[in-house]
């Protein structure tokens, strides 16, 4: 079962990712392709990081419905998400192998030319 130091392993692993301060937002050429849900516990206050879900760039909006339907004990939207293309990700149920794939994918969706040449 993976966790969040799971995510940031594989991120960072990957070409030119930066972290933020608390290493828990992962960029490559400026652009955020995975982070921790941003939850909200209570209407009236701000959200809070949930590290028990990535919030993981897809290639599409319209991937999340076909994630969703093939394992909806995995994958998972919020509103807050429409228009989006990214899709949450609940670590306790993700294999490793899914989870190294999505990053891997979600990189390639906001890495610039010059570094998808090389890979």
């Amino acid at each position: 079962m993976p966790t969040f130091d799971d995510v940031r392993r594989i991120a960072l692993a990957l070409p030119e990712v930066a972290a933020n301060d608390a290493g828990t937002e992962f960029r490559v050429d400026g652009r955020l392709f995975v982070h921790p849900w941003l939850e909200r516990l209570d209407p009236k206050r701000a959200r809070v990081p949930n590290l028990d879900v990535a919030v993981i760039r897809i290639a599409a909006e319209s991937d999340k419905e076909v994630l969703i339907q093939m394992d909806p004990a995995v994958f998972f939207t919020e509103r807050h998400f429409d228009g989006w293309p990214s899709i949450h990700v609940r670590l306790a149920a993700v294999t490793e192998a899914v989870l190294q794939q999505l990053l891997a994918d979600a990189w390639r969706t906001r890495a610039p030319k010059r570094l998808l040449s090389r890979t």
